[in-house]
């Protein structure tokens, strides 16, 4: 009898032990099954974020927290300061961590696929975010979402043929690109290029890289100012270093949206506000409000499911009569 009392406790423990062992409410759950075992099936993404350069950038991090916390979802969250390096460090790290989907803003285009393969071969699912990647083998990853950065590119060109569809004389433009070798800067770059190449009176007299930020948008634009004596049109990849040019051309003495016409790209509250107050004279919307989608997606390639290998996000255009209009409501 006494033996027989102490096989059922012994098995009693070896079950409890195991059930312990399955648990796995640490994160640590197994790679891709989108369930770490013992009823708790939360799934745990590792998100690497390129940085906080701009507004853009902090309304995109906090959509993307939020909507984790909305979803259920175990969020890891690192900031790369616009290191491809420290993105790399990061993805790593998710791997050994052995997250369920890893998900990521990729820095610049090229380079990734040494850690992708790594992840693949981890069977943990990859999901780009706002930017693609320029690797040949897709398989690499599972879906990209983000808005489509050329067509952006040709809706900025587009508005600027139409404003001076009547005009004979030369166009003289800078531009003001984003981070070199980023998805968003070549392809607003090209996409804009396209549309104005029809037209030879459309002339770029310089284009450099203001890194994303109001900062260096500001300090390029004062190089602009002092080499090029007539300017008529800046082209910014986004609201930040239009923001940053607007300082420098009213420290010049010139009146932006005026003197000096400004297409930006994004559309977050200040740009929106500059282009409600005549200071920009057209945006073309580019959303961070990408959480909500990131996570049913996340939800579904954990399970298995196929998803668009593409998947864009819906955007539109304002004028100052427009932004007047959404900017009571604007969310970011």
């Amino acid at each position: 009898m006494l033996k027989r009392i102490s096989a059922l406790i012994l098995a009693g423990v070896t079950a409890l032990t195991m059930a312990g062992c399955s648990g796995g409410g640490d994160g640590d759950s197994s790679a891709g099954n989108g369930s770490s075992g013992g009823g708790d099936d939360k799934i745990v993404m590792g998100f690497s974020q390129v940085g906080a350069e701009s507004g853009w950038r902090t309304a995109n991090t906090k959509s993307v927290q939020e909507s984790a916390k909305e979803a259920g979802i175990d969020l890891k969250f690192s900031d790369a300061q616009q290191k491809q390096e420290n993105q790399i460090k990061a993805i790593r790290s998710y791997i050994q961590q052995k997250v369920d989907v890893i998900a990521f803003s990729p820095v610049v285009e090229s380079g990734w696929d040494t850690v992708l393969k790594e992840a693949q071969n981890a069977k943990i699912p990859v999901i780009l975010t706002d930017r693609a990647v320029d690797s040949k083998d897709t398989s690499l990853y599972k879906t990209f979402l983000g808005s489509d950065f050329v067509e952006e590119g040709k809706k900025a060109g587009q508005w600027l043929v139409d404003e001076y569809k009547d005009s004979k004389d030369t166009v003289n433009i800078v531009e003001l690109q984003g981070t070199t070798g980023s998805a968003p800067a070549n392809d607003r770059k090209a996409g804009f290029s396209e549309i104005i190449s029809a037209d030879p009176k459309f002339k770029v007299i310089a284009s450099q890289s203001g890194d994303f930020t109001r900062a260096k948008g500001k300090e390029v634009m004062e190089a602009f100012l002092k080499s090029n004596p007539k300017i008529d049109v800046l082209y910014a990849h986004n609201d930040d270093m239009g923001l940053g040019a607007i300082e420098a051309i009213e420290g010049a003495g010139k009146v932006p949206g005026k003197d000096i016409k400004i297409i930006t790209v994004d559309a977050v509250h200040d740009g929106m506000q500059a282009l409600a107050d005549g200071k920009i004279n057209y945006i073309v919307e580019c959303s961070p409000l990408l959480g909500p989608q990131l996570m049913d997606l996340a939800k579904k390639v954990v399970k298995g499911e196929q998803v668009p290998p593409r998947v864009v996000t819906e955007e539109t255009t304002f004028t100052q009569e427009q932004a007047k209009e959404a900017l009571p409501n604007r969310k970011y």
